[in-house]
């Protein structure tokens, strides 16, 4: 199995899931980061995070290979798929949800509107519930989100060694930014 056939899955999945909607918003080039430092620039920076929502339910996936996150250092790389995420065992994160307030959002007039989502993430083989304030701006048949939340290593089993505890903090700050266009 190809790395690809689990967001082939994901795309069928979602589409089937989603089907029943009026009006959908795709992207496969969806914009994750994350800043761990504590004492240390630790960032990380994935590109290809696949997302899918639906504007009339609120409902919505994210879907992200782990391997992805691309670092300044490939050391840090290294460390961050072997030792931190064990990506070779937990290979994506996903994310399911809904943005709760999707009524207040008015995709046939361009401007920006706050949200707020709730859901599970699934991460490091631990699922736990979130919620997190963001923004859905439209701007014509494009919508672009933007969501920041902070994640505790300990609560998705991620343990930081002792020989670098200082360096990493024990929780993660999560930006999202995406760019949706309408699935046709």
């Amino acid at each position: 199995m190809t790395i690809k056939t689990p967001f082939l899955f994901f795309i069928c999945f979602s589409l089937t899931t989603l089907s029943y909607s009026q009006q959908r918003y795709f992207t496969k080039n969806g914009n994750i980061s994350f800043a761990a430092g504590s004492g240390e620039d630790i960032d990380g920076v994935n590109k290809t995070t696949t997302s899918i929502f639906d504007a009339t339910s609120g409902q919505i996936e994210f879907a992200v290979l782990v391997k992805g996150f691309e670092f300044k250092r490939s050391l840090m790389q290294a460390h961050f798929n072997e030792n931190y995420m064990e990506s070779e065992k937990y290979p994506k994160s996903i994310f399911k949800g809904t943005i709760s307030n999707i009524n207040t959002v008015n995709f046939k007039k361009d401007g920006l509107y706050p949200v707020t989502v709730k859901g599970v993430l699934d991460m490091h083989g631990i699922k736990k519930e979130l919620q997190a304030a963001g923004t859905l701006k439209v701007t014509g048949e494009t919508v672009s989100t933007n969501a920041e939340f902070t994640v505790l290593l300990a609560d998705y089993n991620i343990e930081i060694p002792s020989l670098v505890k200082d360096k990493i903090s024990k929780t993660v700050t999560i930006k999202v930014n995406c760019n949706y266009n309408v699935l046709k």
